[in-house]
């Protein structure tokens, strides 16, 4: 059936803050940026990993009614449309200086998990964006995890 993903889709309200801050700050590449006439195809993807694509796209009329367009773009600022992507990183402390060092703005700094270390930052938009540096050998989640997770601390 399916041999894999090739393309997912990322809602962002302006492409060219899109392409700075994902080429620009996190080290993307353009793949295709083509002016479709009723919208601008807008692929990136990693230089170490260029047959899997996000495509950068503004929620709006054809594909959406303007309704439910602002909709979207409402649901995108205030970060509810969950994880849009979760980045692999072999030094997640570094890569997380790296980064601030290019002004990203990061909501969670390195943190050691059961499954690794990560961190988390929202692009311009409010899309999540997780950075992982995953642990090595089977993850085993404990209840201190858990609570952790839910805030009990």
């Amino acid at each position: 059936m399916f041999t894999r993903i090739s393309i997912h889709s990322v809602p962002v309200l302006d492409q060219d803050e899109a392409l700075d801050f994902y080429v620009g700050k996190l080290g993307f590449q353009v793949v295709a940026d083509v002016d479709m006439g009723f919208m601008r195809w807008l692929t990136i993807s990693l230089p170490s990993d260029p047959e899997r694509q996000i495509l950068l796209e503004v929620p709006k009329p054809p594909r959406l009614s303007e309704e439910v367009a602002a909709q979207v773009r409402d649901l995108v600022t205030k970060g509810a449309l969950g994880v849009a992507a979760i980045l692999n990183t072999d030094d997640c402390q570094k890569t997380y200086d790296t980064l601030s060092a290019k002004g990203v703005e990061f909501t969670e700094k390195p943190t050691q998990q059961p499954y690794g270390i990560d961190c988390a930052l929202r692009d311009p938009f409010g899309n999540h964006i997780r950075i992982t540096q995953v642990a090595e050998g089977p993850v085993e989640v404990t209840e201190e995890d858990i609570a952790r997770w839910r805030g009990d601390s």
